[in-house]
Order: structure tokens, then sequence, then C-alpha cells
């Protein structure tokens, strides 16, 4: 399980195949390898043409059907994704630098070191612009995402924390869970809200004059030059503050070109 993220750039690949197509079609890939990769620790030598796997999922009237899954079908859909990976060669929307790497995910469980890190990038009021931003979104939204708690319950697979985590800046105090329904939940990120957050946790520079932060919502042709991207990996980033990372870069990528970040969590 995982949250997916696709930075919303009409290409060739996305007009041919569909963006959820492609995104079907690497994770049907992936799911096959892992049922080969299976199969052949527990001895199973068989051709991947005889292999097959049941794949149980909920339907829309809440009840659970199976159905077996043959794995050349899978890599069979996944191939017609071959011819079209050139196409992603320079595109200003691979984030990840790799064929389809405008399509990245955050895999759940999200540690509780990368609740704390988002939590640590916040401005503190020291930082009065950006403070004051955040200050007034807290209390605008009067809302302290309780519902996120359902998700840490016992045997959940969302977070690694079963409590919040909590920070005070000031004169307000931010959850885990608020940052958790801010970023991951508020659906898809336009581009105006796109800029929000990556002031918000540091993504881009934020030392900036008043009249300049606040036209941020439209990013400028040169945004990517004038404002770099501020996170780099580090020997002690976990899996989910490295996937955390790449998240934010995508945002980045998806503001600097004026189009939405969708998500499907």
């Amino acid at each position: 399980m995982a949250i997916d993220t696709i930075i919303d750039y009409q290409c060739v690949p996305k007009q041919t195949l569909t963006t959820q197509g492609i995104l079907d079609r690497i994770k049907g890939r992936a799911r096959a390898q892992a049922v080969i990769d299976l199969f052949r620790k527990n001895g199973d030598n068989r051709p991947a043409d005889e292999i097959g796997f049941e794949l149980a999922r909920a339907t829309p009237d809440g009840l659970q059907e199976t159905r077996v899954v043959m794995v050349k079908d899978l890599l069979e859909a996944a191939s017609e994704l071959t011819p079209l990976e050139h196409y992603c060669e320079g595109c200003p929307a691979n984030n990840l630098q790799r064929p389809f790497g405008c399509m990245g995910e955050i895999q759940y469980p999200l540690s509780g070191a990368a609740e704390l890190w988002l939590l640590n990038r916040l401005p503190v009021p020291d930082e009065p612009l950006p403070w004051l931003l955040l200050r007034r979104a807290i209390e605008d939204a009067e809302d302290d995402a309780s519902e996120i708690n359902a998700m840490r319950a016992e045997g959940q697979p969302y977070f690694q924390e079963r409590g919040v985590l909590v920070r005070k800046l000031g004169e307000i105090t931010v959850t885990s869970n608020q940052l958790f329904k801010m970023l991951f939940l508020m659906g898809s990120i336009k581009p105006a809200y796109a800029a929000v957050l990556l002031i918000f946790f540091g993504a881009i520079p934020r030392d900036l004059e008043a009249d300049e932060l606040l036209h941020l919502s439209s990013s400028p042709e040169d945004a990517l030059n004038r404002y770099p991207f501020q996170f780099e990996d580090e020997d002690g980033d976990d899996r989910s503050i490295a996937q955390l990372k790449r998240f934010f870069g995508a945002l980045y990528l998806a503001w600097g070109l004026n189009v939405r970040l969708l998500l499907d969590v």
C-alpha cells in the first residue's frame, strides 16, 4: 500500500495509455516480479507463463471478490510501456530520472522519524511571514484532523507511530495528523496550494520579501532557477524520509510547470 503521486504533465505516453493505464502497468509489473521472486524463493521454478496468484478486492457493495491473475498477463500489459520509455528522457516532469519518473510513491507505514522530520521543517516565529501564513492556515481550518486517528489504530498499516506527534510553534500548536491531512487528504494539489506547501516545509527558500513570497502562487517562468529545491538525500534518511523528499521534488516540479500533482491515497 502506498500514496501514489503523479505530476499531471501531458505527454505522449499519457495520451497513449492514459495516466491510470501507465500506473496500473507499473504496479502490475512490480506485483508480477514480486510473485515470481516469492515462487523462486520457495523452490518453484515453473516458467512465468504458468504462475498465477489470487487477488482479492472489495466490490462497490462492500463484499470481497477473489480472482486468479496470471503473471504473464501482467507482464504482457507492462510490455506496452517499453516503446514509450524514450519519451521520458529529458522530460521536465521526470522527477525520478527514470522511465515514467513523473510517478512516485510513499509507502506505508509512514515512519515516526518521517513525521518528526515534517514537523521540524515548519517555520518558527523568527521567520515572521511564513510563520504567520502557517498560523493563519491552521487557525482558519479549525480542524485538528482527528479523523486520522482511525488510521493509527492497532492493525492499521498506515503509520508506525500509534500516537500523534505535536510541535508548539510560538502561539500555535501543530500535530502530525494536521500535516498528513494538509499534504495528502486535500485532493489533487494545484500550483497555488503547492507554493504554500513548499514554503511551509522549506522545500524552497522562504527568506523572501513579503511581496515576492505572496506572489509565488503562480510560478514565474524561471521559477526553478530562481527558487532552488532545498532538500538533498542524507545518510540518515530512512525509507519514508527519502520518499517524502521525492514527493516534495514532484510537488516542486509540478509547481514550476504550473500543473497539478495528482494523489491517490
